[in-house]
């Protein structure tokens, strides 16, 4: 569970300024231009609040990723042990395991993910830091607008889960059979590309419920 935490924080950090720019490009839907390139929100971003705006809301991305991941790969072993019963390689128990993770772990990130949207869309916004969109969002919208996303965040994630494990387990069992060192399926080869296999189908399929989630969680008119 500590492994999971800190690898999931580590992951999303990284990731971040990217994450940012998905998000602005994400947020335009409502406005008379419909759609930007990735290098044009990232030049409009960097033009407007320099590099640091890449980063900005990273602290509430690091609030909820901790808990929400520790939550995840708990909810995760668990389940699998349950489920999997003699068959250790059942990609049905591995994709319903990882459904369950995410109904659980979506309840602890929701809530910060919408903070850290609102503060990635900085040009539109006035919040001053994580605790100032905290304490405004809840006194003017009520606590339901930390969760006004979470069915579509669910319905995004449970088949983002079910896809990328059931393929990432099929694709590491593949490959470790073709590997020249079949004898060992956790090497690193194996999981790179498995895990790279995995998380870009998985992508393919729920990036359009990602937009909606990112409309609803941030109630913009425009980000860039």
């Amino acid at each position: 569970m500590i492994a999971g935490s800190i690898a999931g924080m580590v992951e999303h950090m990284a990731m971040f300024p990217v994450d940012t720019i998905k998000t602005h490009m994400q947020a335009i839907g409502s406005c008379p231009i419909k759609s930007v390139s990735i290098s044009h929100a990232f030049r409009s971003i960097v033009k407007s609040e320099g590099t640091a705006g890449l980063y900005r809301g990273i602290a509430a991305m690091g609030l909820g990723a901790g808990p929400a991941h520790a939550v995840y790969f708990s909810v995760y072993e668990t389940c699998k042990k349950r489920f999997s019963g003699n068959n250790p390689n059942n990609s049905l128990a591995h994709a319903a395991s990882g459904v369950c993770a995410t109904v659980a772990s979506d309840a602890v990130f929701t809530p910060m993910d919408m903070v850290k949207q609102r503060l990635q869309l900085g040009n539109n916004t006035v919040y001053r830091g994580v605790w100032d969109c905290v304490k405004r969002v809840f006194r003017e919208e009520g606590i339901g607008a930390f969760y006004a996303s979470y069915r579509t965040t669910v319905l995004m994630n449970a088949p983002f889960t079910a896809v990328h494990f059931a393929t990432y387990e099929a694709a590491k069992k593949g490959l470790a059979e073709i590997s020249l060192d079949s004898g060992n399926d956790e090497s690193l080869i194996v999981h790179a590309t498995a895990g790279a296999v995995a998380g870009a189908l998985a992508a393919v399929v729920t990036t359009p419920l990602d937009v909606v989630k990112t409309q609803l969680q941030c109630q913009v008119s425009c980000a860039i």
